[in-house]
């Protein structure tokens, strides 16, 4: 574009006005065409182009801004204009450096994506997303599935034995191998080094250790078989090979107590068939507390002391008596 007094183009006419040009006045002369300098603007905002610098699209020309606004796309992800190179995927525009993997980051634009549930995936992600939903791993280095007699884990990924040998005597590695201290060993490699196993994890123990039933475990991975909480020091009880904490131990092998229905923790009362906390152990019309010493009568399977029991009605005695007759001629008939 260049600005021109050029006597010659004076016998032209304006492109967008399609008037003479007076002999004083300035013409813009454009890639062959003239116009009146007042005449060469944006055709979207009818202003001087800045610097004259301007985009052309289907004959008309437009200032930067304006043909951003009404042609270029904006970018998915940072919502700017793209300019050159424009990456179409998942209904969308994006910026090359903008278009990335949605778990590991890297860019996707050279090395092409895979949709997975509406997510714009890198292969080795897209590998790690299928193979955990299947319940299988993949392999960090060839990114393959790994089978489970093959699989070992080396710095929390997991991988093909195969891909390593082992520290001390150089033979390849199969899903028996161990880690320690950051190296990777065969199995009878690591026994020779004297390291106690985790019963729980198979991992080495290179810690604090816990011994219990007859195995070593992480401080971590001794947990009560029922609740599955770390005992952490807290004292555990022993049943059939598996280990309890005192909650759970009493509740599946210990007295619960007929009025709190609670493990009993404490003294045990054991009468009338049932077993009470001693605390829970009281007439159930006075709330006196009750001893094995003391003089009580069953009533509606509940102690009642003698002399609450002395107050009842002669009535209420008698057909009492008569309850407890009939339940142990029952019971007789039923031998």
């Amino acid at each position: 574009m260049t600005k021109t007094t050029d006597m010659s183009l004076l016998n032209s006419v304006c492109v967008r006005c399609h008037t003479g040009f007076r002999q004083d006045e300035r013409i813009v002369n454009s890639h062959g065409e003239v116009w009146h300098e007042q005449c060469f603007v944006c055709a979207q905002c009818f202003r001087p182009f800045p610097e004259g610098v301007f985009f052309e699209f289907e004959g008309r020309k437009y200032c930067e801004h304006d043909f951003h606004v009404l042609f270029a796309p904006c970018c998915g992800k940072c919502n700017e204009f793209v300019i050159g190179r424009v990456i179409k995927a998942l209904n969308n525009s994006w910026h090359p450096q903008c278009f990335l993997c949605e778990l590991c980051n890297c860019e996707l634009a050279d090395t092409g994506f895979v949709k997975n549930r509406g997510r714009a995936l890198c292969h080795p992600c897209h590998l790690k997303e299928k193979a955990a939903s299947s319940g299988k791993h993949i392999c960090y280095r060839c990114h393959g599935v790994v089978e489970e007699d093959m699989l070992i884990k080396y710095k929390q990924e997991p991988y093909h034995a195969y891909h390593f040998n082992c520290t001390h005597c150089s033979e390849e590695l199969n899903g028996t191998a161990r880690e320690l201290r950051g190296e990777l060993y065969c199995l009878p490699c690591h026994d020779k080094m004297g390291i106690p196993i985790c019963k729980a994890c198979h991992r080495p123990i290179e810690e604090r250790i816990v011994t219990a039933l007859g195995k070593h475990w992480h401080v971590e991975h001794f947990v009560c078989a029922r609740c599955e909480k770390p005992f952490l020091g807290h004292k555990h009880y022993e049943k059939n090979g598996k280990a309890y904490c005192e909650t759970h131990y009493n509740q599946l092998f210990g007295n619960m107590c007929f009025f709190c229905n609670k493990a009993i923790t404490s003294e045990m009362m054991c009468t009338m068939s049932k077993t009470w906390c001693d605390e829970h152990f009281f007439c159930m019309c006075c709330d006196s507390l009750l001893t094995t010493k003391s003089k009580f009568i069953e009533f509606d399977l509940k102690p009642v002391c003698k002399r609450c029991y002395d107050r009842f009605p002669n009535e209420l005695k008698r057909r009492q008596k008569k309850t407890e007759m009939a339940s142990k001629k029952y019971g007789k008939n039923e031998k």
